[in-house]
């Protein structure tokens, strides 16, 4: 037999076979990288979906403890008395006891000029008289330097000396309140924590609640620390550091909205999570609210079609159910007024506000 007819060069044909093995080796890691960050992800959504079946329980609707964020135009001039009226007859018989009135933003130095809520004296006494027992509530806000050059540094003294300053100034305003929303805000950041011991102190003074907006819970352990590494925004804080958070405030508010879910069901198993994890470690000392999605961007983070007001509040009822049913400092927070839908008020009222 004439071998050098029949058998393989071995000159041409080794180099193609450890070409094809090569291949084979990249698909198959490649293989694996996806099912690692694929099946994690189809886990999690699964246990999102189971969290939303079943009933909630019974008498899990409002508490009275609700509340609302109020755009600017509520103090700066461009509301008037008749829009005081129609808020009025859009909240009697609900359960909304706050209003959070933009009077902000804050300057990144921790200012507030006086100019920024000319007619906020106006409409303090004008929701008093319509609404007695309201608590109308200044919303100060700013963005943080966490992650861009840009924005307002807590770790300087001087900036959060600042926002005390500011907040005695709108205190003296009238306002029944200070509420608190600062973003990007990281998990454990001390500063922040030292400036809620120092705001408490002025709010407790005056006889009136210290509240903050809050970033959602870790969905699952360490998950903002992994979030962090990849995107350089860990977006959710720790339960622990939620806990230290809510020990230091009369009310805390979770913005549990812009959640990347992209179903009904997914995002309504994801707040009934939100609500049993920040129920689990807000003292009973402290109102907790779980923020509802009244607006309908869509945009990522946010699927307009699947964040909605019905997935919403019975995520929150479930969540209520299963971990502190009897709880009675627990309301929801509508964000925000300028951008809701008459179905959402209907979804509201028909899902949390009645009891039939």
């Amino acid at each position: 037999m004439n071998t050098a007819r029949t058998d393989p060069d071995p000159g041409r044909a080794g180099p193609p076979s450890r070409r094809r093995r090569g291949l084979r080796w990249v698909r198959r890691v490649a293989l694996g990288v996806v099912l690692l960050l694929v099946l994690p992800l189809l886990a999690a959504e699964t246990a999102l979906r189971v969290n939303y079946t079943g009933d909630p329980a019974d008498g899990t609707y409002t508490r009275g403890q609700d509340a609302i964020w109020l755009g600017h135009a509520w103090v700066d001039g461009r509301k008037t008395d008749a829009d005081v009226a129609a808020l009025a007859r859009r909240l009697r018989g609900t359960g909304i006891r706050d209003l959070y009135v933009h009077a902000g933003p804050l300057e990144h130095d921790g200012t507030l000029p006086k100019s920024s809520y000319p007619r906020a004296g106006w409409l303090i006494l004008a929701v008093h008289r319509a609404l007695p027992g309201i608590r109308v509530q200044a919303w100060l806000g700013d963005e943080l330097a966490t992650e861009s050059p840009d924005g307002m540094r807590l770790e300087r003294a001087a900036t959060r000396a600042a926002v005390v300053t500011s907040t005695r100034e709108i205190l003296a305003a009238g306002f029944d309140g200070a509420h608190f929303d600062l973003e990007p805000l990281h998990s454990g950041d001390r500063d922040y924590l030292d400036l809620l011991d120092d705001l408490r102190a002025v709010t407790r003074a005056h006889g009136v609640p210290l509240s903050v907006a809050a970033h959602q819970i870790d969905p699952l352990p360490a998950f903002h620390s992994v979030w962090g590494t990849l995107t350089n925004h860990p977006k959710w804080w720790s339960q622990a550091y939620f806990a230290q958070v809510a020990r230091r405030v009369d009310q805390i508010a979770l913005m549990s909205y812009d959640t990347m879910q992209p179903l009904p069901s997914l995002y309504g198993g994801y707040v009934a999570q939100q609500t049993s994890l920040a129920l689990e470690v807000t003292p009973p000392t402290t109102d907790l609210l779980m923020g509802l999605p009244f607006f309908h961007d869509n945009r990522f983070g946010h699927r307009a079609s699947a964040e909605t007001v019905p997935a919403a509040v019975r995520g929150v009822r479930l969540g209520l159910s299963r971990t502190d049913a009897g709880r009675e400092r627990f309301g929801v927070a509508l964000y925000v007024d300028f951008a809701a839908t008459e179905d959402d008020w209907t979804a509201y009222r028909d899902g949390w506000v009645r009891r039939s």
